[in-house]
């Protein structure tokens, strides 16, 4: 019961916060364009650090690399996302898929030598937002938006046949749970052409996770008049830890993107 007042207070303090923001900007509120929409694919350089228990009993794994850790072990990856507003109507969108294995060796009493196994992690991730635009300045626009992001990590591990001895073997664990999510996103202008743009989101409250924060900060360029190009960086951070497994990572790193207008 405490620890759910904890996440209550943390619910209404991130609010509160987030109201304060848009109600500084409201006063000065100028009419925007009417609709708009937008595509990002985008590559994200992150490391990741935090640790892993599969299931209840396993042992818990310690994890700290870098991108070129990561890279080495990657099979495949894609990050896309999406923003559209309508009035004052906003919807935001973001996927996000990568699959990484390793090869390595197991000890098999009954073989005379350890057996080649091969390790595969793939996390998918979907969040989806609708909110409003509270403010709009000729400098300045301002969005509160609230939603879900839901996870889906499988892990598992083959070992090929070794006859006559080992006929192989295969196991495989996944988890899925889904978090609510509240989130402010600002867009300022900094120059003819240039602009920043600052996310951030808060979430889980023992729902799904127990908790989990992102925040999104990227310089942008118009290209053209309907594309643009941007840097920045990410960080997101998920503790998930129900019937005895534990996922509490963190992932950080630059991130580039081009935006297209419609």
């Amino acid at each position: 019961m405490k620890a759910y007042t904890h996440r209550l207070r943390q619910f209404g303090g991130a609010l509160l916060c987030l109201s304060f923001l848009a109600g500084t900007a409201s006063a000065q509120s100028a009419p925007a364009q009417d609709q708009v929409i937008q595509i990002t694919p985008y590559a994200w350089a992150t490391g990741m650090g935090g640790t892993i228990r599969p299931f209840a009993g396993a042992p818990t794994v310690r994890i700290d690399k870098s991108f070129s850790d990561i890279i080495r072990d990657l099979d495949a990856a894609f990050f896309i996302a999406a923003y559209a507003r309508r009035g004052d109507l906003v919807f935001m969108g973001d996927f996000s898929t990568s699959t990484s294995s390793r090869r390595g060796v197991l000890p098999a009493p009954p073989a005379p030598a350890p057996l080649p196994a091969r390790g595969r992690l793939r996390q998918t991730s979907l969040t989806l937002l609708a909110g409003h635009r509270v403010a709009s300045t000729p400098e300045a626009t301002f969005d509160l938006l609230a939603g879900l992001r839901h996870w889906n990590l499988r892990a598992s591990v083959t070992v090929p046949p070794a006859p006559p001895i080992f006929p192989g073997a295969s196991a495989s664990r996944s988890r899925s749970f889904t978090d609510p999510i509240l989130a402010a996103r600002a867009n300022f202008r900094l120059a003819p052409g240039w602009s920043a743009l600052v996310y951030a989101d808060i979430g889980g409250f023992g729902v799904g996770s127990r908790s989990t924060a992102q925040v999104v900060a990227t310089v942008n360029y118009q290209v053209r008049e309907n594309v643009f190009l941007s840097a920045g960086y990410r960080h997101l951070h998920v503790d998930y830890r129900k019937g005895g497994s534990r996922f509490d990572i963190r992932a950080g790193g630059p991130l580039v993107g081009v935006t297209f207008r419609f």
